[in-house]
């Protein structure tokens, strides 16, 4: 077998592991991430348990510990989506939402993210939430997300402020401001930005824009 073919087939088992490893690698990172949240509340319940009768023993190894953390979780994570849409929920989450804006730089965070949300869950006026911007150069273009339509101070010109994530982790980013007339409007929707971003660009549409639209001259 040639070094040509070795190659070949090297590249070939890696372009075919590497997305196995990186869905294990998400998915044990979300895991053990949810497993935590429930671990100390379930663990000293279960091994009371296995010390109560040696039949019971099992139910204090780590896997049966990190299953129901994790299944504890999710059943948290539903409850609590349950009791969004009740009034009492409501009620609930406005209190905690004072409470949380009394507390200095937490509500800093809190506020931030709950904006940051909102915001991705509806469109601007007059704008396409899913945008290209030159970034980090222009001639080069960027996912970004329009989170808000601004004006210059003194011309009135229109600037869209452009929340620009990261990859794969859009967590993360930066805030850009820039004209409106130099932003790509484009038809994606923000779940298939997210795809976009998260895949390194393997999951997306067939086609995109590229260049801004040229402005047309007002009579």
């Amino acid at each position: 077998m040639g070094k040509t073919n070795l190659q070949k087939l090297f590249l070939t088992g890696l372009l075919t592991l590497l997305p196995i490893w990186l869905t294990w690698v998400v998915v044990k990172f979300v895991f053990v991430l949810l497993s935590d949240i429930s671990r100390p509340l379930i663990g000293p319940g279960l091994q009371s348990i296995a010390n109560g009768s040696p039949a019971w023993s099992w139910v204090a190894a780590s896997w049966v510990q990190n299953g129901l953390a994790l299944l504890a979780t999710i059943a948290v994570i539903l409850l609590s989506g349950m009791m969004a849409r009740r009034v009492v929920g409501q009620r609930l989450l406005r209190w905690f939402e004072a409470l949380i804006k009394r507390i200095p730089f937490a509500n800093l965070i809190y506020g931030s993210a709950r904006q940051l949300l909102d915001i991705l869950q509806t469109k601007p006026d007059g704008t396409q939430r899913v945008v290209l911007v030159d970034f980090p150069n222009a001639h080069m273009k960027s996912i970004g997300f329009v989170t808000r339509v601004l004006r210059e101070q003194g011309t009135g010109r229109e600037l869209a402020a452009v929340y620009v994530p990261t990859t794969p982790n859009p967590t993360s980013g930066y805030l850009e401001i820039v004209p409106i007339e130099n932003i790509t409007p484009t038809d994606w929707t923000v779940d298939q930005a997210m795809s976009f971003i998260i895949s390194g660009g393997a999951v997306s549409p067939e086609s995109i824009p590229f260049a801004a639209p040229v402005a047309k001259d007002t009579p």
